[in-house]
C-alpha cells in the first residue's frame, strides 16, 4: 500500500476509534436513535428556529425586553448564572495545582471542562442576545474606555475563556495523539491556573459591579457597595456545588468512561468540597447580613420583595450552610449531594433576582418572562450538556493524571452513545 494510502487508512482507523467509538458509522446513528437524543434535537431545533427569528425579526419577536427591562432570561440565566456556576474551573484549579490539595486532583479536568464550557455558552447567550452581535469587539477595542465595567467585563471573559481552553487542551492534544503538545501545554498549568485565577477574581466581581451603575433601579435590598464581593465570594460556592453535582451524574452516566481511581475519589472529594462550601456560604450569608445593616434597609424586609430577600437568604443560602456540614458531620454524600443542589439553585435565583426581577422594580406592569425566550434558554443548555457528553465520552476528562501528567483510559468495551 502506498503511503498516501496508509495515511488515509491510519485517519479513517482513528475516526472509527476516536469519534465514531469504534463502530461503524451506521451503527454510530442507529445508536443515536434514542427517546433522549430525539427529544434533544427537538429542542435544539425548535431553539435555531426561534434564534433564527430573534435576529431575522427582531430581539421583541422572541423576548419581552423594553428600554425598561432591557435583559431577560438570556443575559439573566445565560450570562448571570451561567458564569459563577463556571467558576468550576478557578476554584479547583487553585485548590490543585496552587495551594497542593492533591486528593481534589481526581476531579480537576472535569471542573475545568465545566468551567470552559459554561463560559463558551455564556457568550452564545449573549450573541444571541446582541443586537449586532458582530460588534462583540467593541467593548474591547472601539467604545467605553479603560475606566468602564464593560470594558473589564468583555476583557476578563475573553481572555479568561482562551484561558480555560489551554487548561483543557492536554487532553484534547492527547485525544488527538499530538504527545510533544501535550506536555507542552501540560508544563503551562501553573502559570495559566494563576493567570486564570487574577481574571475569574475579577470579572465575577465586576459582574456585580455593573449594578452599583444603577442605584435607582436595582431595589435596595439587593443594590449595596458589597455587590463585587458578593457576586465573587457566591461564585466560590456555586463552583463548588457545580463540581459536587456533576461529580455525582459522572457516575451515574459515564462511569464506564471513568477510570476506577476517579469513581473510588468521588466520596471523598465530595465530603471535603461539602466541608468548603459550608464555611463559603457562612461567609456569603455574613456578608448579606452586612449589606442590610450598613446600608440600613430594615425596614424594607417587611414588604414583598423583604419576604423574598428573606426566602433567599435563610432558604437558599444559611439552610443549605447547615445543610452541608450536618450532611459532612453524618458522613452522608448523598446529603451533601442534595445540599450542593439547593446552593445552585440559591445562585440561580440570586443572579436572576438581581438582573431581571429587581431590576427596575418600582415600575408597574413589567413583563419578565416570553415562552419563546424560555425555549432558546433550554435549547442552548441542551446543546451545552450535548457538547459536554461528546467531549467525556471520548476525552480522558474523568481520569486520573499519572506520574507523567499522562491519563489512561480502558479501552472500549462497549459502544457509548454521543
Amino acid at each position: 500500500m502506498s503511503t498516501a494510502g496508509s495515511r488515509r487508512a491510519g485517519v479513517r482507523g482513528w475516526i472509527t476509534e476516536n469519534v465514531l467509538l469504534g463502530v461503524s458509522l451506521r451503527a454510530y446513528l442507529a445508536s443515536l436513535l434514542t427517546p433522549l437524543d430525539i427529544a434533544a434535537a427537538g429542542l435544539v431545533v425548535v431553539g435555531l428556529v426561534l434564534v433564527g427569528m430573534r435576529f431575522t425579526l427582531g430581539l421583541d419577536a422572541v423576548t419581552s425586553a423594553s428600554q425598561e427591562q432591557p435583559w431577560g432570561l438570556l443575559l439573566g440565566v445565560g450570562l448571570f448564572a451561567a458564569v459563577p456556576l463556571s467558576a468550576t474551573g478557578y476554584v479547583l484549579g487553585s485548590a490543585v495545582y496552587l495551594f497542593g490539595v492533591k486528593d481534589l486532583r481526581p476531579v480537576v479536568k472535569n471542573a475545568i471542562l465545566i468551567g470552559f464550557l459554561g463560559y463558551f455558552f455564556a457568550v452564545v447567550f449573549l450573541l444571541i442576545d446582541l443586537g449586532r452581535p458582530w460588534r462583540i469587539y467593541y467593548p474591547m477595542f472601539v467604545s467605553y474606555g479603560t475606566a468602564s465595567v464593560m470594558f473589564l467585563v468583555a476583557w476578563h471573559v475573553a481572555l479568561y475563556l482562551s484561558v480555560q481552553f489551554l487548561e483543557f487542551s492536554p487532553d484534547l492534544f492527547q485525544w488527538l495523539d499530538l504527545r510533544r503538545l501535550q506536555h507542552m501545554a501540560r508544563r503551562m498549568t501553573v502559570g495559566l491556573t494563576i493567570f486564570g485565577v487574577i481574571l475569574s477574581t475579577l470579572h465575577q466581581s465586576a459582574l456585580g459591579g455593573m449594578y452599583l451603575l444603577a442605584p435607582f433601579k436595582l431595589h435596595p435590598l439587593w443594590y449595596t457597595s458589597f455587590l463585587p464581593w458578593l457576586f465573587f465570594v457566591s461564585s466560590i460556592a456555586a463552583g463548588l456545588s457545580m463540581v459536587i453535582l456533576v461529580s455525582a451524574l459522572n457516575a451515574g452516566f459515564f462511569r464506564d468512561r471513568a477510570d476506577p481511581e476517579y469513581l473510588a475519589s468521588l466520596d471523598h472529594i465530595t465530603m471535603r468540597l461539602g466541608r468548603g462550601a459550608a464555611y463559603v456560604l457562612l461567609t456569603y450569608f455574613g456578608f448579606k447580613l452586612v449589606t442590610v445593616a450598613h446600608e440600613n434597609n430594615w425596614a424594607y424586609l417587611n414588604t414583598a420583595y423583604g419576604y423574598w430577600f428573606l426566602i433567599e437568604s435563610l432558604g437558599l443560602v444559611l439552610f443549605p450552610c447547615f445543610f452541608f456540614a450536618y450532611a459532612t458531620r453524618r458522613g452522608s454524600v448523598p446529603l451533601v449531594r442534595l445540599a450542593a443542589l439547593i446552593t445552585i439553585v440559591g445562585i440561580i435565583a440570586n443572579r436572576l433576582t438581581v438582573s431581571v426581577f429587581a431590576y427596575n422594580w418600582n415600575l408597574p406592569d413589567r413583563e419578565w418572562l416570553n415562552w419563546k425566550e424560555f425555549l432558546i434558554v433550554i435549547a442552548v443548555i441542551t446543546m451545552e450538556v450535548v457538547v459536554y457528553r461528546w467531549i467525556v465520552n471520548r476525552m480522558p476528562v474523568l481520569t486520573v493524571e499519572e506520574g507523567g501528567g499522562e491519563t489512561t483510559m480502558e479501552p472500549h468495551a462497549q459502544p457509548v452513545r454521543s
